[in-house]
Order: structure tokens, then C-alpha cells, then sequence
């Protein structure tokens, strides 16, 4: 018969190894409970995709300053109607707007024209584009645009400072979209409006990658999440949604 001394050992390493489980399952619970937290998922990332998923989405990589040509095309107001679509903005003389994701300042200008009596932020995460806008804005001479240095989570803009923010093609490429929907809700009057425009994932003739479209349906389920309700669509441009949502009570 085996000793007692044989078996003592045999306990306690299934004892450690028992708590190891539940330590390890309880930390799989965490990251679980985590990712519900934040609302974000991760998955192998898809040709132009960081991986990150937002309800259900893969957020697209950034455009980087490179892409600076592109987004002052000769050809850009004949293929958005980038007209049309600040004349749907409903500004008015003193109206406060934020141009997030502002690029080389392509909206923020024309923007700036309409409300000389109030005030444009060119709100820009990007060190280089900082530096194109700051250098137009003295050259163009704008002086009620301010350019403003963002973060991946924050517009860094006062609270109930702002009548619209608007994103041209830039919403789908934010690194941390709940958390800058988050901010410019607070960043928003009441009654403040934020239009997103994005190219039409409908349309399979938008000749645009996929993962820098987007669908009605989803840019509503993602706002809609945030506190924004719908205030409305214009169906005027040739190849993006124009979306108006307000901020909700």
C-alpha cells in the first residue's frame, strides 16, 4: 500500500492546476467583457484594413499625407458636387463648424466663405496636414479659421461649442469612432447637427475601395448608438451619402 506522502503531492498539483484554470478562464472573461465594454473586435485585417471591427465594420486604414494630390483633384468638384453639398449644409453667417479630418483644407475654405461672421475649426490628426493648413490659411488669409490638432479619441474642441461638425470620406477611417462620437456629441450645441458623407457602399459603380464606403444602414446603426438620430438625407450627390444627424436629447 502507497503511503500517505505518495499521494499528498498529486493533491496539491491538481489544486494549483485547477486554480490555474480558473484564473486563466477568468481572464479570458475580462477580455470578453472588455471588448463588449468598448464595443470593439479585432480580426485578421483585410486588404486596406486595420483589423479593429466596430459594430460589425472594419475600420479602414488611413489615407496618410501622401494621398494630399488626391484630395485637392482638379477633377474633385465635378466628381462629389462638392458645391451642392455646402449649399445643403444649412449655414448661416455666424454659424460655428468643425471640418474633422479637414486634409488639405479642401471644405474648409469654401466652408469658410459662407460663415464670415462665425468660426471654422480644420480639426486634423495629422502633423503634415496641420502644417498644409496653417500655411493656407496665412496665404488664403482666413481669419476666422482656426486649425486644431486632434487625437484618435478626441476633437479637442470646447463643449456645446459647436452648430455643425461634418466629415468628408474620413468617418470610416477613425481609429476610435465610439470614442469621437462620444466627444463630439459633447462638443455639440443643443440642437447641433453632425453631417457625414460618405461614398455610397451600395453602389457597386462608386468606383471606390470597400472598406472606404459605407452603407445608410450602418452609418445610421453606428450613430444612432452613440445618442445621434437622423435629421436628413440628401440624395443630390453623385457618388457619396450626404447624412445629417442631430444630437439627441
Amino acid at each position: 500500500m502507497r503511503s500517505l506522502f505518495y499521494y499528498q503531492p498529486i493533491k496539491y498539483t491538481l489544486l494549483i492546476l485547477l486554480v490555474l484554470l480558473l484564473s486563466g478562464g477568468n481572464a479570458c472573461q475580462a477580455q470578453v467583457e472588455q471588448k463588449q465594454q468598448t464595443g470593439y473586435t479585432t480580426k485578421t485585417p483585410s486588404a486596406g484594413g486595420t483589423g479593429k471591427v466596430y459594430m460589425g465594420r472594419e475600420i479602414a486604414r488611413v489615407i496618410g499625407t501622401g494621398g494630399g494630390a488626391w484630395l485637392s483633384r482638379n477633377t474633385r468638384q465635378e466628381e462629389e458636387n462638392s458645391l451642392v453639398a455646402i449649399d445643403s449644409m444649412e449655414l448661416n453667417p455666424g454659424s460655428v463648424v468643425a471640418d474633422i479630418g479637414a486634409g488639405t483644407g479642401f471644405y474648409t475654405f469654401k466652408v469658410a466663405e459662407r460663415v464670415p461672421k462665425g468660426k471654422v475649426y480644420a480639426v486634423e490628426l495629422q502633423d503634415a496636414f496641420v502644417a498644409t493648413l496653417k500655411k493656407r490659411k496665412k496665404e488664403l488669409g482666413f481669419e476666422n479659421v482656426e486649425v486644431v490638432k486632434s487625437s484618435t479619441q478626441s476633437i479637442n474642441l470646447p463643449a456645446a461649442s459647436l452648430d455643425l461638425a461634418f466629415m468628408v470620406d474620413v468617418y470610416h477611417e477613425l481609429e476610435c469612432p465610439q470614442e469621437m462620437l462620444q466627444d463630439i456629441y459633447k462638443a455639440l450645441k443643443p440642437g447641433g447637427k453632425l453631417l457625414l458623407m460618405e461614398y455610397r457602399a451600395e453602389d457597386p459603380d462608386v468606383n471606390i475601395r470597400e472598406l472606404h464606403k459605407m452603407t445608410v444602414a450602418q452609418v445610421r446603426k453606428e450613430l444612432e448608438s452613440n445618442g445621434f438620430k437622423l435629421y436628413k438625407q440628401v440624395d443630390v450627390l453623385p457618388i457619396q451619402h450626404f447624412l445629417v444627424f442631430e444630437k439627441a436629447e
